[in-house]
């Protein structure tokens, strides 16, 4: 039967939630960032199920299913591309809320989920890189912020669904015994990239999640999915972006869409380190090879 790509739907969320918890479950970085002895599959689902939902409604989040069924093979998410400076909108103020409401939610009821986090016997600082979109460089205990900043006062839409994946992470800790998540050093690490790769001050489409059944791969469906955008971005001249947790074989395939390497990411914990691989596909462009 042909494959089909299409805007994702509610009743699709819970077949792409679960074709990209088995697409991560051995990566790389998933494995850096969560303690997989402590890891909680019901809560990643249910965090994955609320950003899909936002996705659906603020980025570009497509599936692909053959004709006639209703399982999910494969899984894209793009985020839009955003000029620099470029203040929220209404629409983007209301909705960095919502998410964030619905994360609190999330979090008082499935706790932390296993994301690594030193614990320690004081209370120690929540380390937040000033690089990262301008929230400030250490944050203690809630009572003693002081230049906090707020989703709606961001200029960049990308800025705000990273403040509220920060807070996501900062919900799954108890306040007085967090310190230095690894996800935070993969943000600092991520911000200084990006602030060398992205040139182009309109912005970038940026894949942030594909993936494909491995019964439903090579059968031409990641091409699909991923001209769905590139097209896109080609017919409006702009520039994509995507950060990929294994060199091989990743950076081959992506490389035969026209990405090419930028930038190694090294995110580094203690000697516990990953290393990721930023990619830039500029418009029209031919297979690379990297």
């Amino acid at each position: 039967m042909p494959v089909q790509v299409s805007p994702l739907t509610e009743a699709d969320i819970p077949g792409a939630v679960s074709a990209i918890q088995e697409a991560f479950a051995d990566d790389p970085y998933n494995n850096w960032v969560f303690d997989k002895s402590r890891f909680s599959p019901q809560r990643n689902a249910a965090s994955l199920g609320l950003r899909c939902q936002w996705g659906m409604r603020n980025g570009i989040f497509q599936v692909a299913k053959e004709e006639g069924s209703d399982e999910v093979l494969g899984v894209a998410c793009w985020l839009r591309h955003q000029s620099a400076g470029q203040p929220p909108s209404w629409y983007d103020w209301f909705e960095s809320w919502r998410l964030w409401f619905n994360q609190v939610g999330m979090n008082l009821y499935y706790g932390r989920g296993g994301l690594n986090v030193k614990n320690y016997a004081r209370r120690h600082e929540l380390v937040w890189s000033d690089a990262l979109y301008g929230v400030p460089s250490r944050v203690g205990p809630l009572s003693r912020v002081a230049s906090f900043k707020w989703p709606c006062q961001y200029s960049d839409l990308n800025q705000t669904s990273a403040w509220l994946s920060g807070i996501d992470s900062f919900m799954q800790a108890p306040a007085d015994l967090i310190d230095l998540q690894r996800y935070y050093i993969w943000k600092e690490a991520q911000a200084k990239a990006q602030s060398a790769v992205w040139t182009d001050p309109r912005g970038y489409y940026f894949l942030n999640i594909m993936v494909i059944l491995p019964k439903a791969q090579n059968k031409g469906i990641g091409r699909l999915m991923m001209k769905a955008v590139t097209d896109q971005a080609d017919a409006e001249d702009m520039n994509c972006y995507l950060e990929s947790s294994r060199d091989v074989p990743n950076m081959q395939i992506y490389g035969r869409f026209g990405f090419k390497f930028a930038k190694e990411l090294e995110c580094n914990d203690d000697d516990t380190a990953i290393n990721l691989f930023a990619m830039v596909r500029e418009p029209h462009a031919g297979p690379q090879t990297n």
